[in-house]
């Protein structure tokens, strides 16, 4: 079952990749106070998600936390080497917390699993966008398979 609004944002540990490296980080904690938005894409480096989804909230970033976002993340089960490289490759410095779920395990805690084993993907992420205050899911939007329209920057900045 997808989580929905209301839900309280399920702790898991992954890795976030930072300019020193790998570190471990428990969602539970990471989210557990103020205002977060996370969104999810199915891959790093894949065209949608490096040409739209991660470049708009990295250039409105700014524009997130005036209106009460604490912080702005990005999820992809993918390990952290290659969420370092990919943030790298997008110049982004603190504006966007590169989350990796390399197992997957977030991803199913979330009941966002995008299976495209078919394609060559494996299990991977499907795109979305949430707001999660105080450690709970306040609004998620899920896209379509093959679709942009919801999760990006811009309709985040809306909901707020």
């Amino acid at each position: 079952m997808t989580i929905q609004p209301g839900d309280r944002f399920p702790a898991v540990k992954i890795m976030q990749a930072t300019a020193e490296g790998p570190r471990e980080v428990d969602t539970g904690t990471l989210f557990a106070s103020g205002t977060s938005v996370l969104f999810g894409v199915p891959g790093a480096f894949t065209p949608t998600c490096s040409a739209r989804h991660l470049p708009g909230y990295v250039e409105k970033a700014a524009e997130l936390r005036a209106k009460g976002v604490d912080r702005v993340a990005c999820v992809a089960v993918n390990d952290a080497f290659v969420m370092a490289a990919w943030g790298k490759d997008q110049g982004i410095t603190d504006q966007v917390a590169m989350l990796a779920d390399g197992s997957g395990a977030l991803t199913k805690a979330l009941g966002l699993e995008l299976d495209l084993t078919a394609r060559g993907l494996g299990v991977r992420s499907q795109r979305f966008a949430m707001v999660i205050k105080d450690g709970v899911v306040a609004r998620i939007a899920v896209e379509a398979p093959g679709a942009f329209e919801v999760s990006g920057v811009d309709a985040v900045l809306a909901s707020l």
